[in-house]
């Protein structure tokens, strides 16, 4: 997701700044304009990013909840520390809104990767050549029921299910470890390459703060289902990603997967 917004940006002459988080960020995003800093020196954050003329923020990219313990703040880091601290004690999403919050006080807009790219949103039905069949539809109701009330408890956004069970549900360790899981469960529950069953269900928390952490879904996902013995994939449209959509898109048609949009009160 950073890559890719990044090139949008360059592409598009948008201009743009990266802040690599030290420790996090992919060695490839020091190709484009930016700087490594720490994730807890919030003060140097902000200085960086009003020195180089910033006025929007996007938070993109795979970030671990640190060891608090560890983290070295700047000054403006300690100041907002007690908040993070008793943010990331009620869940991942009041962490997120901290963290935003921390942002706005400074006068920076938080701008979603969907606002920054608009394409990035899953659409209305069918992405690939496949569909589901009706022998999947009970599944498909029964994963995103789960995935909901995960998300209303704030624990994940993703769950699978198979032949009228629950295969797995997301928490910490994210959608390719619970795919993972899937995986190694025995045959009997799911399905394989000569004939799938099950989907896997992303969804975004009823709580959730869209303009950071919307589920999201690249090919890595979908090879990741197919090797579970998935027969698809279903998600929010409109409050999904799709990184890549053309490579998704030919690896679901190559692996025989179904990838979907459905309604929100779906």
């Amino acid at each position: 997701m950073p890559i890719a917004l990044a090139e949008l940006c360059r592409l598009s002459r948008r201009p743009y700044y990266v802040l690599r988080l030290a420790g996090m960020a992919q060695p490839v995003l020091s190709a484009h304009p930016g700087v490594e800093i720490g994730i807890a020196e919030l003060g140097r954050q902000f200085s960086v990013l009003k020195r180089e003329g910033c006025t929007s923020i996007c938070f993109a990219g795979i970030v671990k909840r640190p060891d608090f313990s560890k983290l070295k703040p700047d000054i403006r880091g300690v100041m907002a520390l007690p908040r993070v601290v008793a943010a990331a004690a009620k869940g991942d999403d009041a962490l997120l809104r901290c963290l935003i919050a921390e942002f706005e006080r400074e006068g920076f807009t938080v701008e979603g990767a969907q606002d920054v790219d608009g394409g990035l949103r899953l659409t209305m039905g069918p992405i690939g050549s496949l569909t589901p069949d009706a022998e999947h539809q009970d599944d498909i109701l029964l994963a995103v029921k789960v995935a909901k009330a995960i998300g209303a408890l704030d624990v994940g956004q993703a769950a699978a299910a198979a032949k009228g069970v629950v295969l797995a549900v997301e928490a910490q360790e994210g959608t390719d470890a619970l795919l993972r899981r899937c995986a190694e469960l025995p045959s009997e529950l799911r399905g394989d390459a000569a004939r799938r069953v099950g989907v896997l269900a992303k969804w975004p928390k009823p709580i959730q703060e869209r303009r950071i952490d919307l589920p999201t879904i690249g090919v890595a996902t979908v090879e990741a289902a197919a090797a579970a013995g998935l027969a698809g994939i279903v998600a929010e449209a409109g409050a999904t990603l799709v990184i890549d959509r053309a490579a998704v898109i030919a690896a679901a048609d190559r692996l025989g997967l179904f990838v979907i949009g459905l309604k929100g009160e779906a």
